[in-house]
């Protein structure tokens, strides 16, 4: 540890940031343009970021989330005095203005900036909760039945009807000492999680989740992976968590070769996640010059691809040829 001023980048290496554009393109040729699948009478997939790398998907009368982090409260992480033991609290009042009624959770990883509200989600709800087995542990730690929890590795192509998800084992990103904040994971159920500490790792997955019909949207909860588990996956769109070093080996270049240059990218997990949920969101001035690198990279390595800088909360969807398109404001 330095005598330097903490910031996210210290501990979670995960994001950057920007003055948000809605929409910040390179545009695309018509070759580019083209539907990688043909599209079907299947019901319309309607996107909402609800910052960091949380999601609400809507498929016809279907909801999925992934990673939803509503809460948003103060750790000290974007004012310089990082507080492990910061308290875990669940802002009610705010969850229930925006998750709709899921019947499924998609965990990447258990950080509390993306599993904190899971529990609380999942109760009010009923949704089955999808994540690593250290997710699965702390589920039940929560009070969680067995029946709402389903622990997955990565390999999995599970079929909700609607739409499928494909499982992916991923990485989580590496801080600048190559390492990461509360690493670890939990074998066995604990006692329920007090402070943000209390939340491990606990290994780290990426989704990928197809309406059926098409898009496919790949979903990133960090900022690293493994290549040979991209193989073959090829979305039409990737929500990408921007790195917040360079200790990932040529992130941007190897990543979207992996996934095989997607139609669009949508960045995610560059803003302040300690603020509310209003646009544009808060972000710091390291954080905007990480996201300028990020895009400024795919726009070198993949000068066809679309990218969407979102807005919390704004409906989207990706219909064809690929490219994001308003959609009316429901919930």
């Amino acid at each position: 540890m330095t005598d330097s001023p903490l910031d996210r980048r210290r501990f979670l290496g995960v994001a950057t940031s920007a003055a948000v554009a809605t929409v910040a393109t390179s545009i695309p040729s018509a070759a580019n343009a083209a539907p990688r699948r043909r599209d079907t009478d299947g019901p319309t997939a309607t996107f909402r970021w609800l910052g960091t790398s949380g999601w609400r998907i809507d498929i016809g009368a279907k909801t999925v989330l992934v990673d939803p982090y509503l809460s948003r409260f103060d750790t000290g992480l974007f004012d310089g005095v990082f507080k492990p033991a910061t308290k875990l609290t669940v802002d009610t009042i705010r969850i229930a203005d925006h998750p709709g009624r899921p019947q499924t959770i998609l965990v990447t990883h258990t950080h509390w900036d993306h599993y904190n509200d899971v529990p609380h989600i999942a109760t009010q709800s009923g949704a089955r909760v999808f994540g690593t087995l250290t997710a699965y542990h702390l589920g039940l730690a929560y009070g969680l039945p067995t029946s709402q929890l389903s622990p997955v590795k990565g390999g999995e192509v599970l079929d909700f009807g609607d739409y499928t998800v494909e499982v992916v084992s991923s990485l989580h990103s590496r801080n600048p000492s190559y390492s990461m904040a509360f690493p670890g994971v939990r074998v066995a159920v604990p006692a329920k999680p007090e402070t943000i500490a209390d939340l491990p790792e606990g290994d780290t997955l990426a989704f990928q989740v197809t309406p059926r019909g098409g898009p496919s949207v790949f979903f990133m909860g960090a900022s690293d992976f493994a290549e040979r588990n991209l193989a073959g996956l090829a979305p039409d769109v990737a929500m990408i968590a921007v790195p917040s070093t360079d200790a990932t080996h040529d992130y941007v270049p190897r990543l979207l070769d992996a996934l095989d240059r997607p139609a669009t990218v949508v960045p995610v997990h560059w803003e302040n996640f300690e603020t509310a949920l209003t646009n544009p969101p808060t972000v710091a001035p390291n954080d905007q010059a990480r996201l300028d690198t990020f895009l400024a990279a795919v726009r070198k390595f993949a000068p066809r691809t679309r990218i969407l800088v979102p807005r919390f909360l704004t409906p989207y969807t990706f219909g064809y040829p690929l490219g994001p398109v308003r959609a009316p404001v429901s919930r």
